[in-house]
């Protein structure tokens, strides 16, 4: 049996396109190591959490264009093989173990003169480098583009349609046959010139705001040193003024910008280039939990006569708009390690308005317990943190929020839900990063 496309690695980013694929009338074979996430596919059960993707899933599923596999079967081909697997870090290196592994079962099921895409975030050259030589060793005849994923998490399925894909090729047939493929998704395709060059587009858009976030941090740090409010520093500084747009702080991680610049910057070390700018702005961005924790503990140490301090950490997954239940590269896991290293004696309750306390205990989240709904989660405790921008977090003020928790009891806000508001509806126990102008 022959398929239109075969996606390696039903992920976030391989389900979704898998999905959005087998909506435009491909036929579509899904192929995922892990037998939990194939049962749930072929039943039009998501495994994460992504707006519109469920409906979409039982519509493709009943008309019998997608069904996955935990291999390529031997009695089947394709005519597009797209491989959408991690690259995760490991021990702060890039790892390409799925790549390779990918690319093998490729060059084993694939016929002459297959497609092959490769989706994935990878270092400069894997393409190139890694999965070409491993498909070239079959003997086959194939061609192969890099074109990197750019989705959003909670839009993949309206991005996917409407986002200009890259396709990147060594030959105008091989990007032509790609940009005729996406064609089918979305109507801009922009060609370049080189597997490579598309590899860098992906590390540099993802670099770039990585780098925006990181002077944002920056900014907010100063603040803080000089007790005035970020908030009002960045909007004021931009207000109709066009050469200035600042990005507001916040904590900055999840699966891309964790990621990704450690990506960048490692493909030049080969070069012999060290890229300054990225690896300080992730320096900034990753040093930021242990800088905030240590003020949250001085808060708490303030207090007198408290016992073990409990902590509520709301905000789970690495953001909170669009809404995801992912915790890939959540920052709320550093926060977590840094409040275990510098206040080993709290009890610490964690909440997610997306993620189930099933998957968060799943996913490793390191608290002592968990809780069904923000208020279960302040109610006796003595500090709430906000650690992503989830509107359901900002729905209840401060002054609120204080009602539930014990005397002294405070907020602390990496996403600044409240640094606009009148001090009578923030009261005088919020903090926020670069809004700490009440530190005793």
């Amino acid at each position: 049996m022959n398929h239109d496309v075969a996606v390696i690695g039903l992920g976030y980013v391989g389900l979704t396109f898998a999905i959005a694929l087998a909506d435009v009338g491909f036929d579509v074979l899904g192929v995922e190591k892990r037998p939990d996430v194939v049962d749930m596919t072929n039943a039009g059960e998501p495994h994460f959490s992504e707006n519109g993707l469920k409906g979409v899933m039982k519509h493709v599923l009943g008309l019998d264009k997608m069904r996955a596999v935990t291999r390529l079967p031997k009695d089947s081909h394709a005519d597009i093989y797209v491989i959408t697997v991690g690259t995760p870090l490991k021990d702060g290196r890039f790892n390409l173990d799925f790549i390779r592994s990918a690319a093998k079962e490729v060059a084993d099921n694939m016929q002459d003169d297959a497609l092959i895409i490769l989706r994935s975030t990878v270092a400069i050259g894997t393409a190139r480098d890694v999965v070409s030589p491993i498909l070239a060793a079959s003997g086959k005849r194939f061609q192969i583009a890099m074109c990197p994923e750019r989705t959003l998490e909670g839009r993949a399925m309206s991005e996917l349609r409407s986002l200009p894909q890259i396709i990147g090729a060594d030959d105008d047939a091989t990007r032509q046959r790609a940009a005729h493929f996406f064609y089918r998704l979305t109507h801009t395709a922009v060609q370049v010139s080189s597997l490579e060059t598309a590899e860098v587009v992906k590390l540099v858009d993802n670099t770039y705001r990585d780098i925006q976030f990181g002077f944002a941090n920056e900014v907010a740090r100063i603040c803080d040193a000089y007790g005035i409010n970020t908030i009002e520093v960045i909007n004021g500084g931009k207000l109709g003024y066009p050469r200035t747009n600042v990005a507001l702080p916040g904590l900055v991680g999840g699966p891309c910008l964790e990621k990704d610049p450690h990506i960048l910057a490692q493909s030049l070390e080969q070069k012999g280039i060290s890229l300054e700018i990225t690896q300080a702005a992730r320096m900034v961005n990753e040093r930021q939990p242990i800088e905030t924790v240590g003020f949250i503990n001085g808060r708490l140490s303030a207090r007198a006569g408290k016992d073990r301090p409990v902590i509520a950490l709301a905000g789970i997954a690495f953001k909170g708009v669009p809404a995801t239940d992912d915790l890939r590269g959540s920052m709320a896991h550093k926060i977590l390690a840094a409040i275990r290293k510098q206040i080993p004696d709290a009890e610490i309750r964690a909440f997610d308005p997306v993620c189930t306390i099933a998957h968060m205990k799943a996913e490793g989240v390191d608290a002592d317990s968990y809780a069904e709904t923000l208020t279960d989660a302040v109610t006796g405790a003595d500090c709430l943190i906000i650690a992503n921008n989830h509107p359901a977090l900002g729905e209840a003020t401060p002054v609120e929020v204080a009602k539930h928790l014990n005397d002294g009891g405070f907020v602390y806000d990496y996403w600044n839900h409240f640094s606009d508001r009148r001090d009578h509806e923030i009261g005088q126990s919020y903090y926020a990063v670069g809004n700490t102008r009440k530190e005793a």
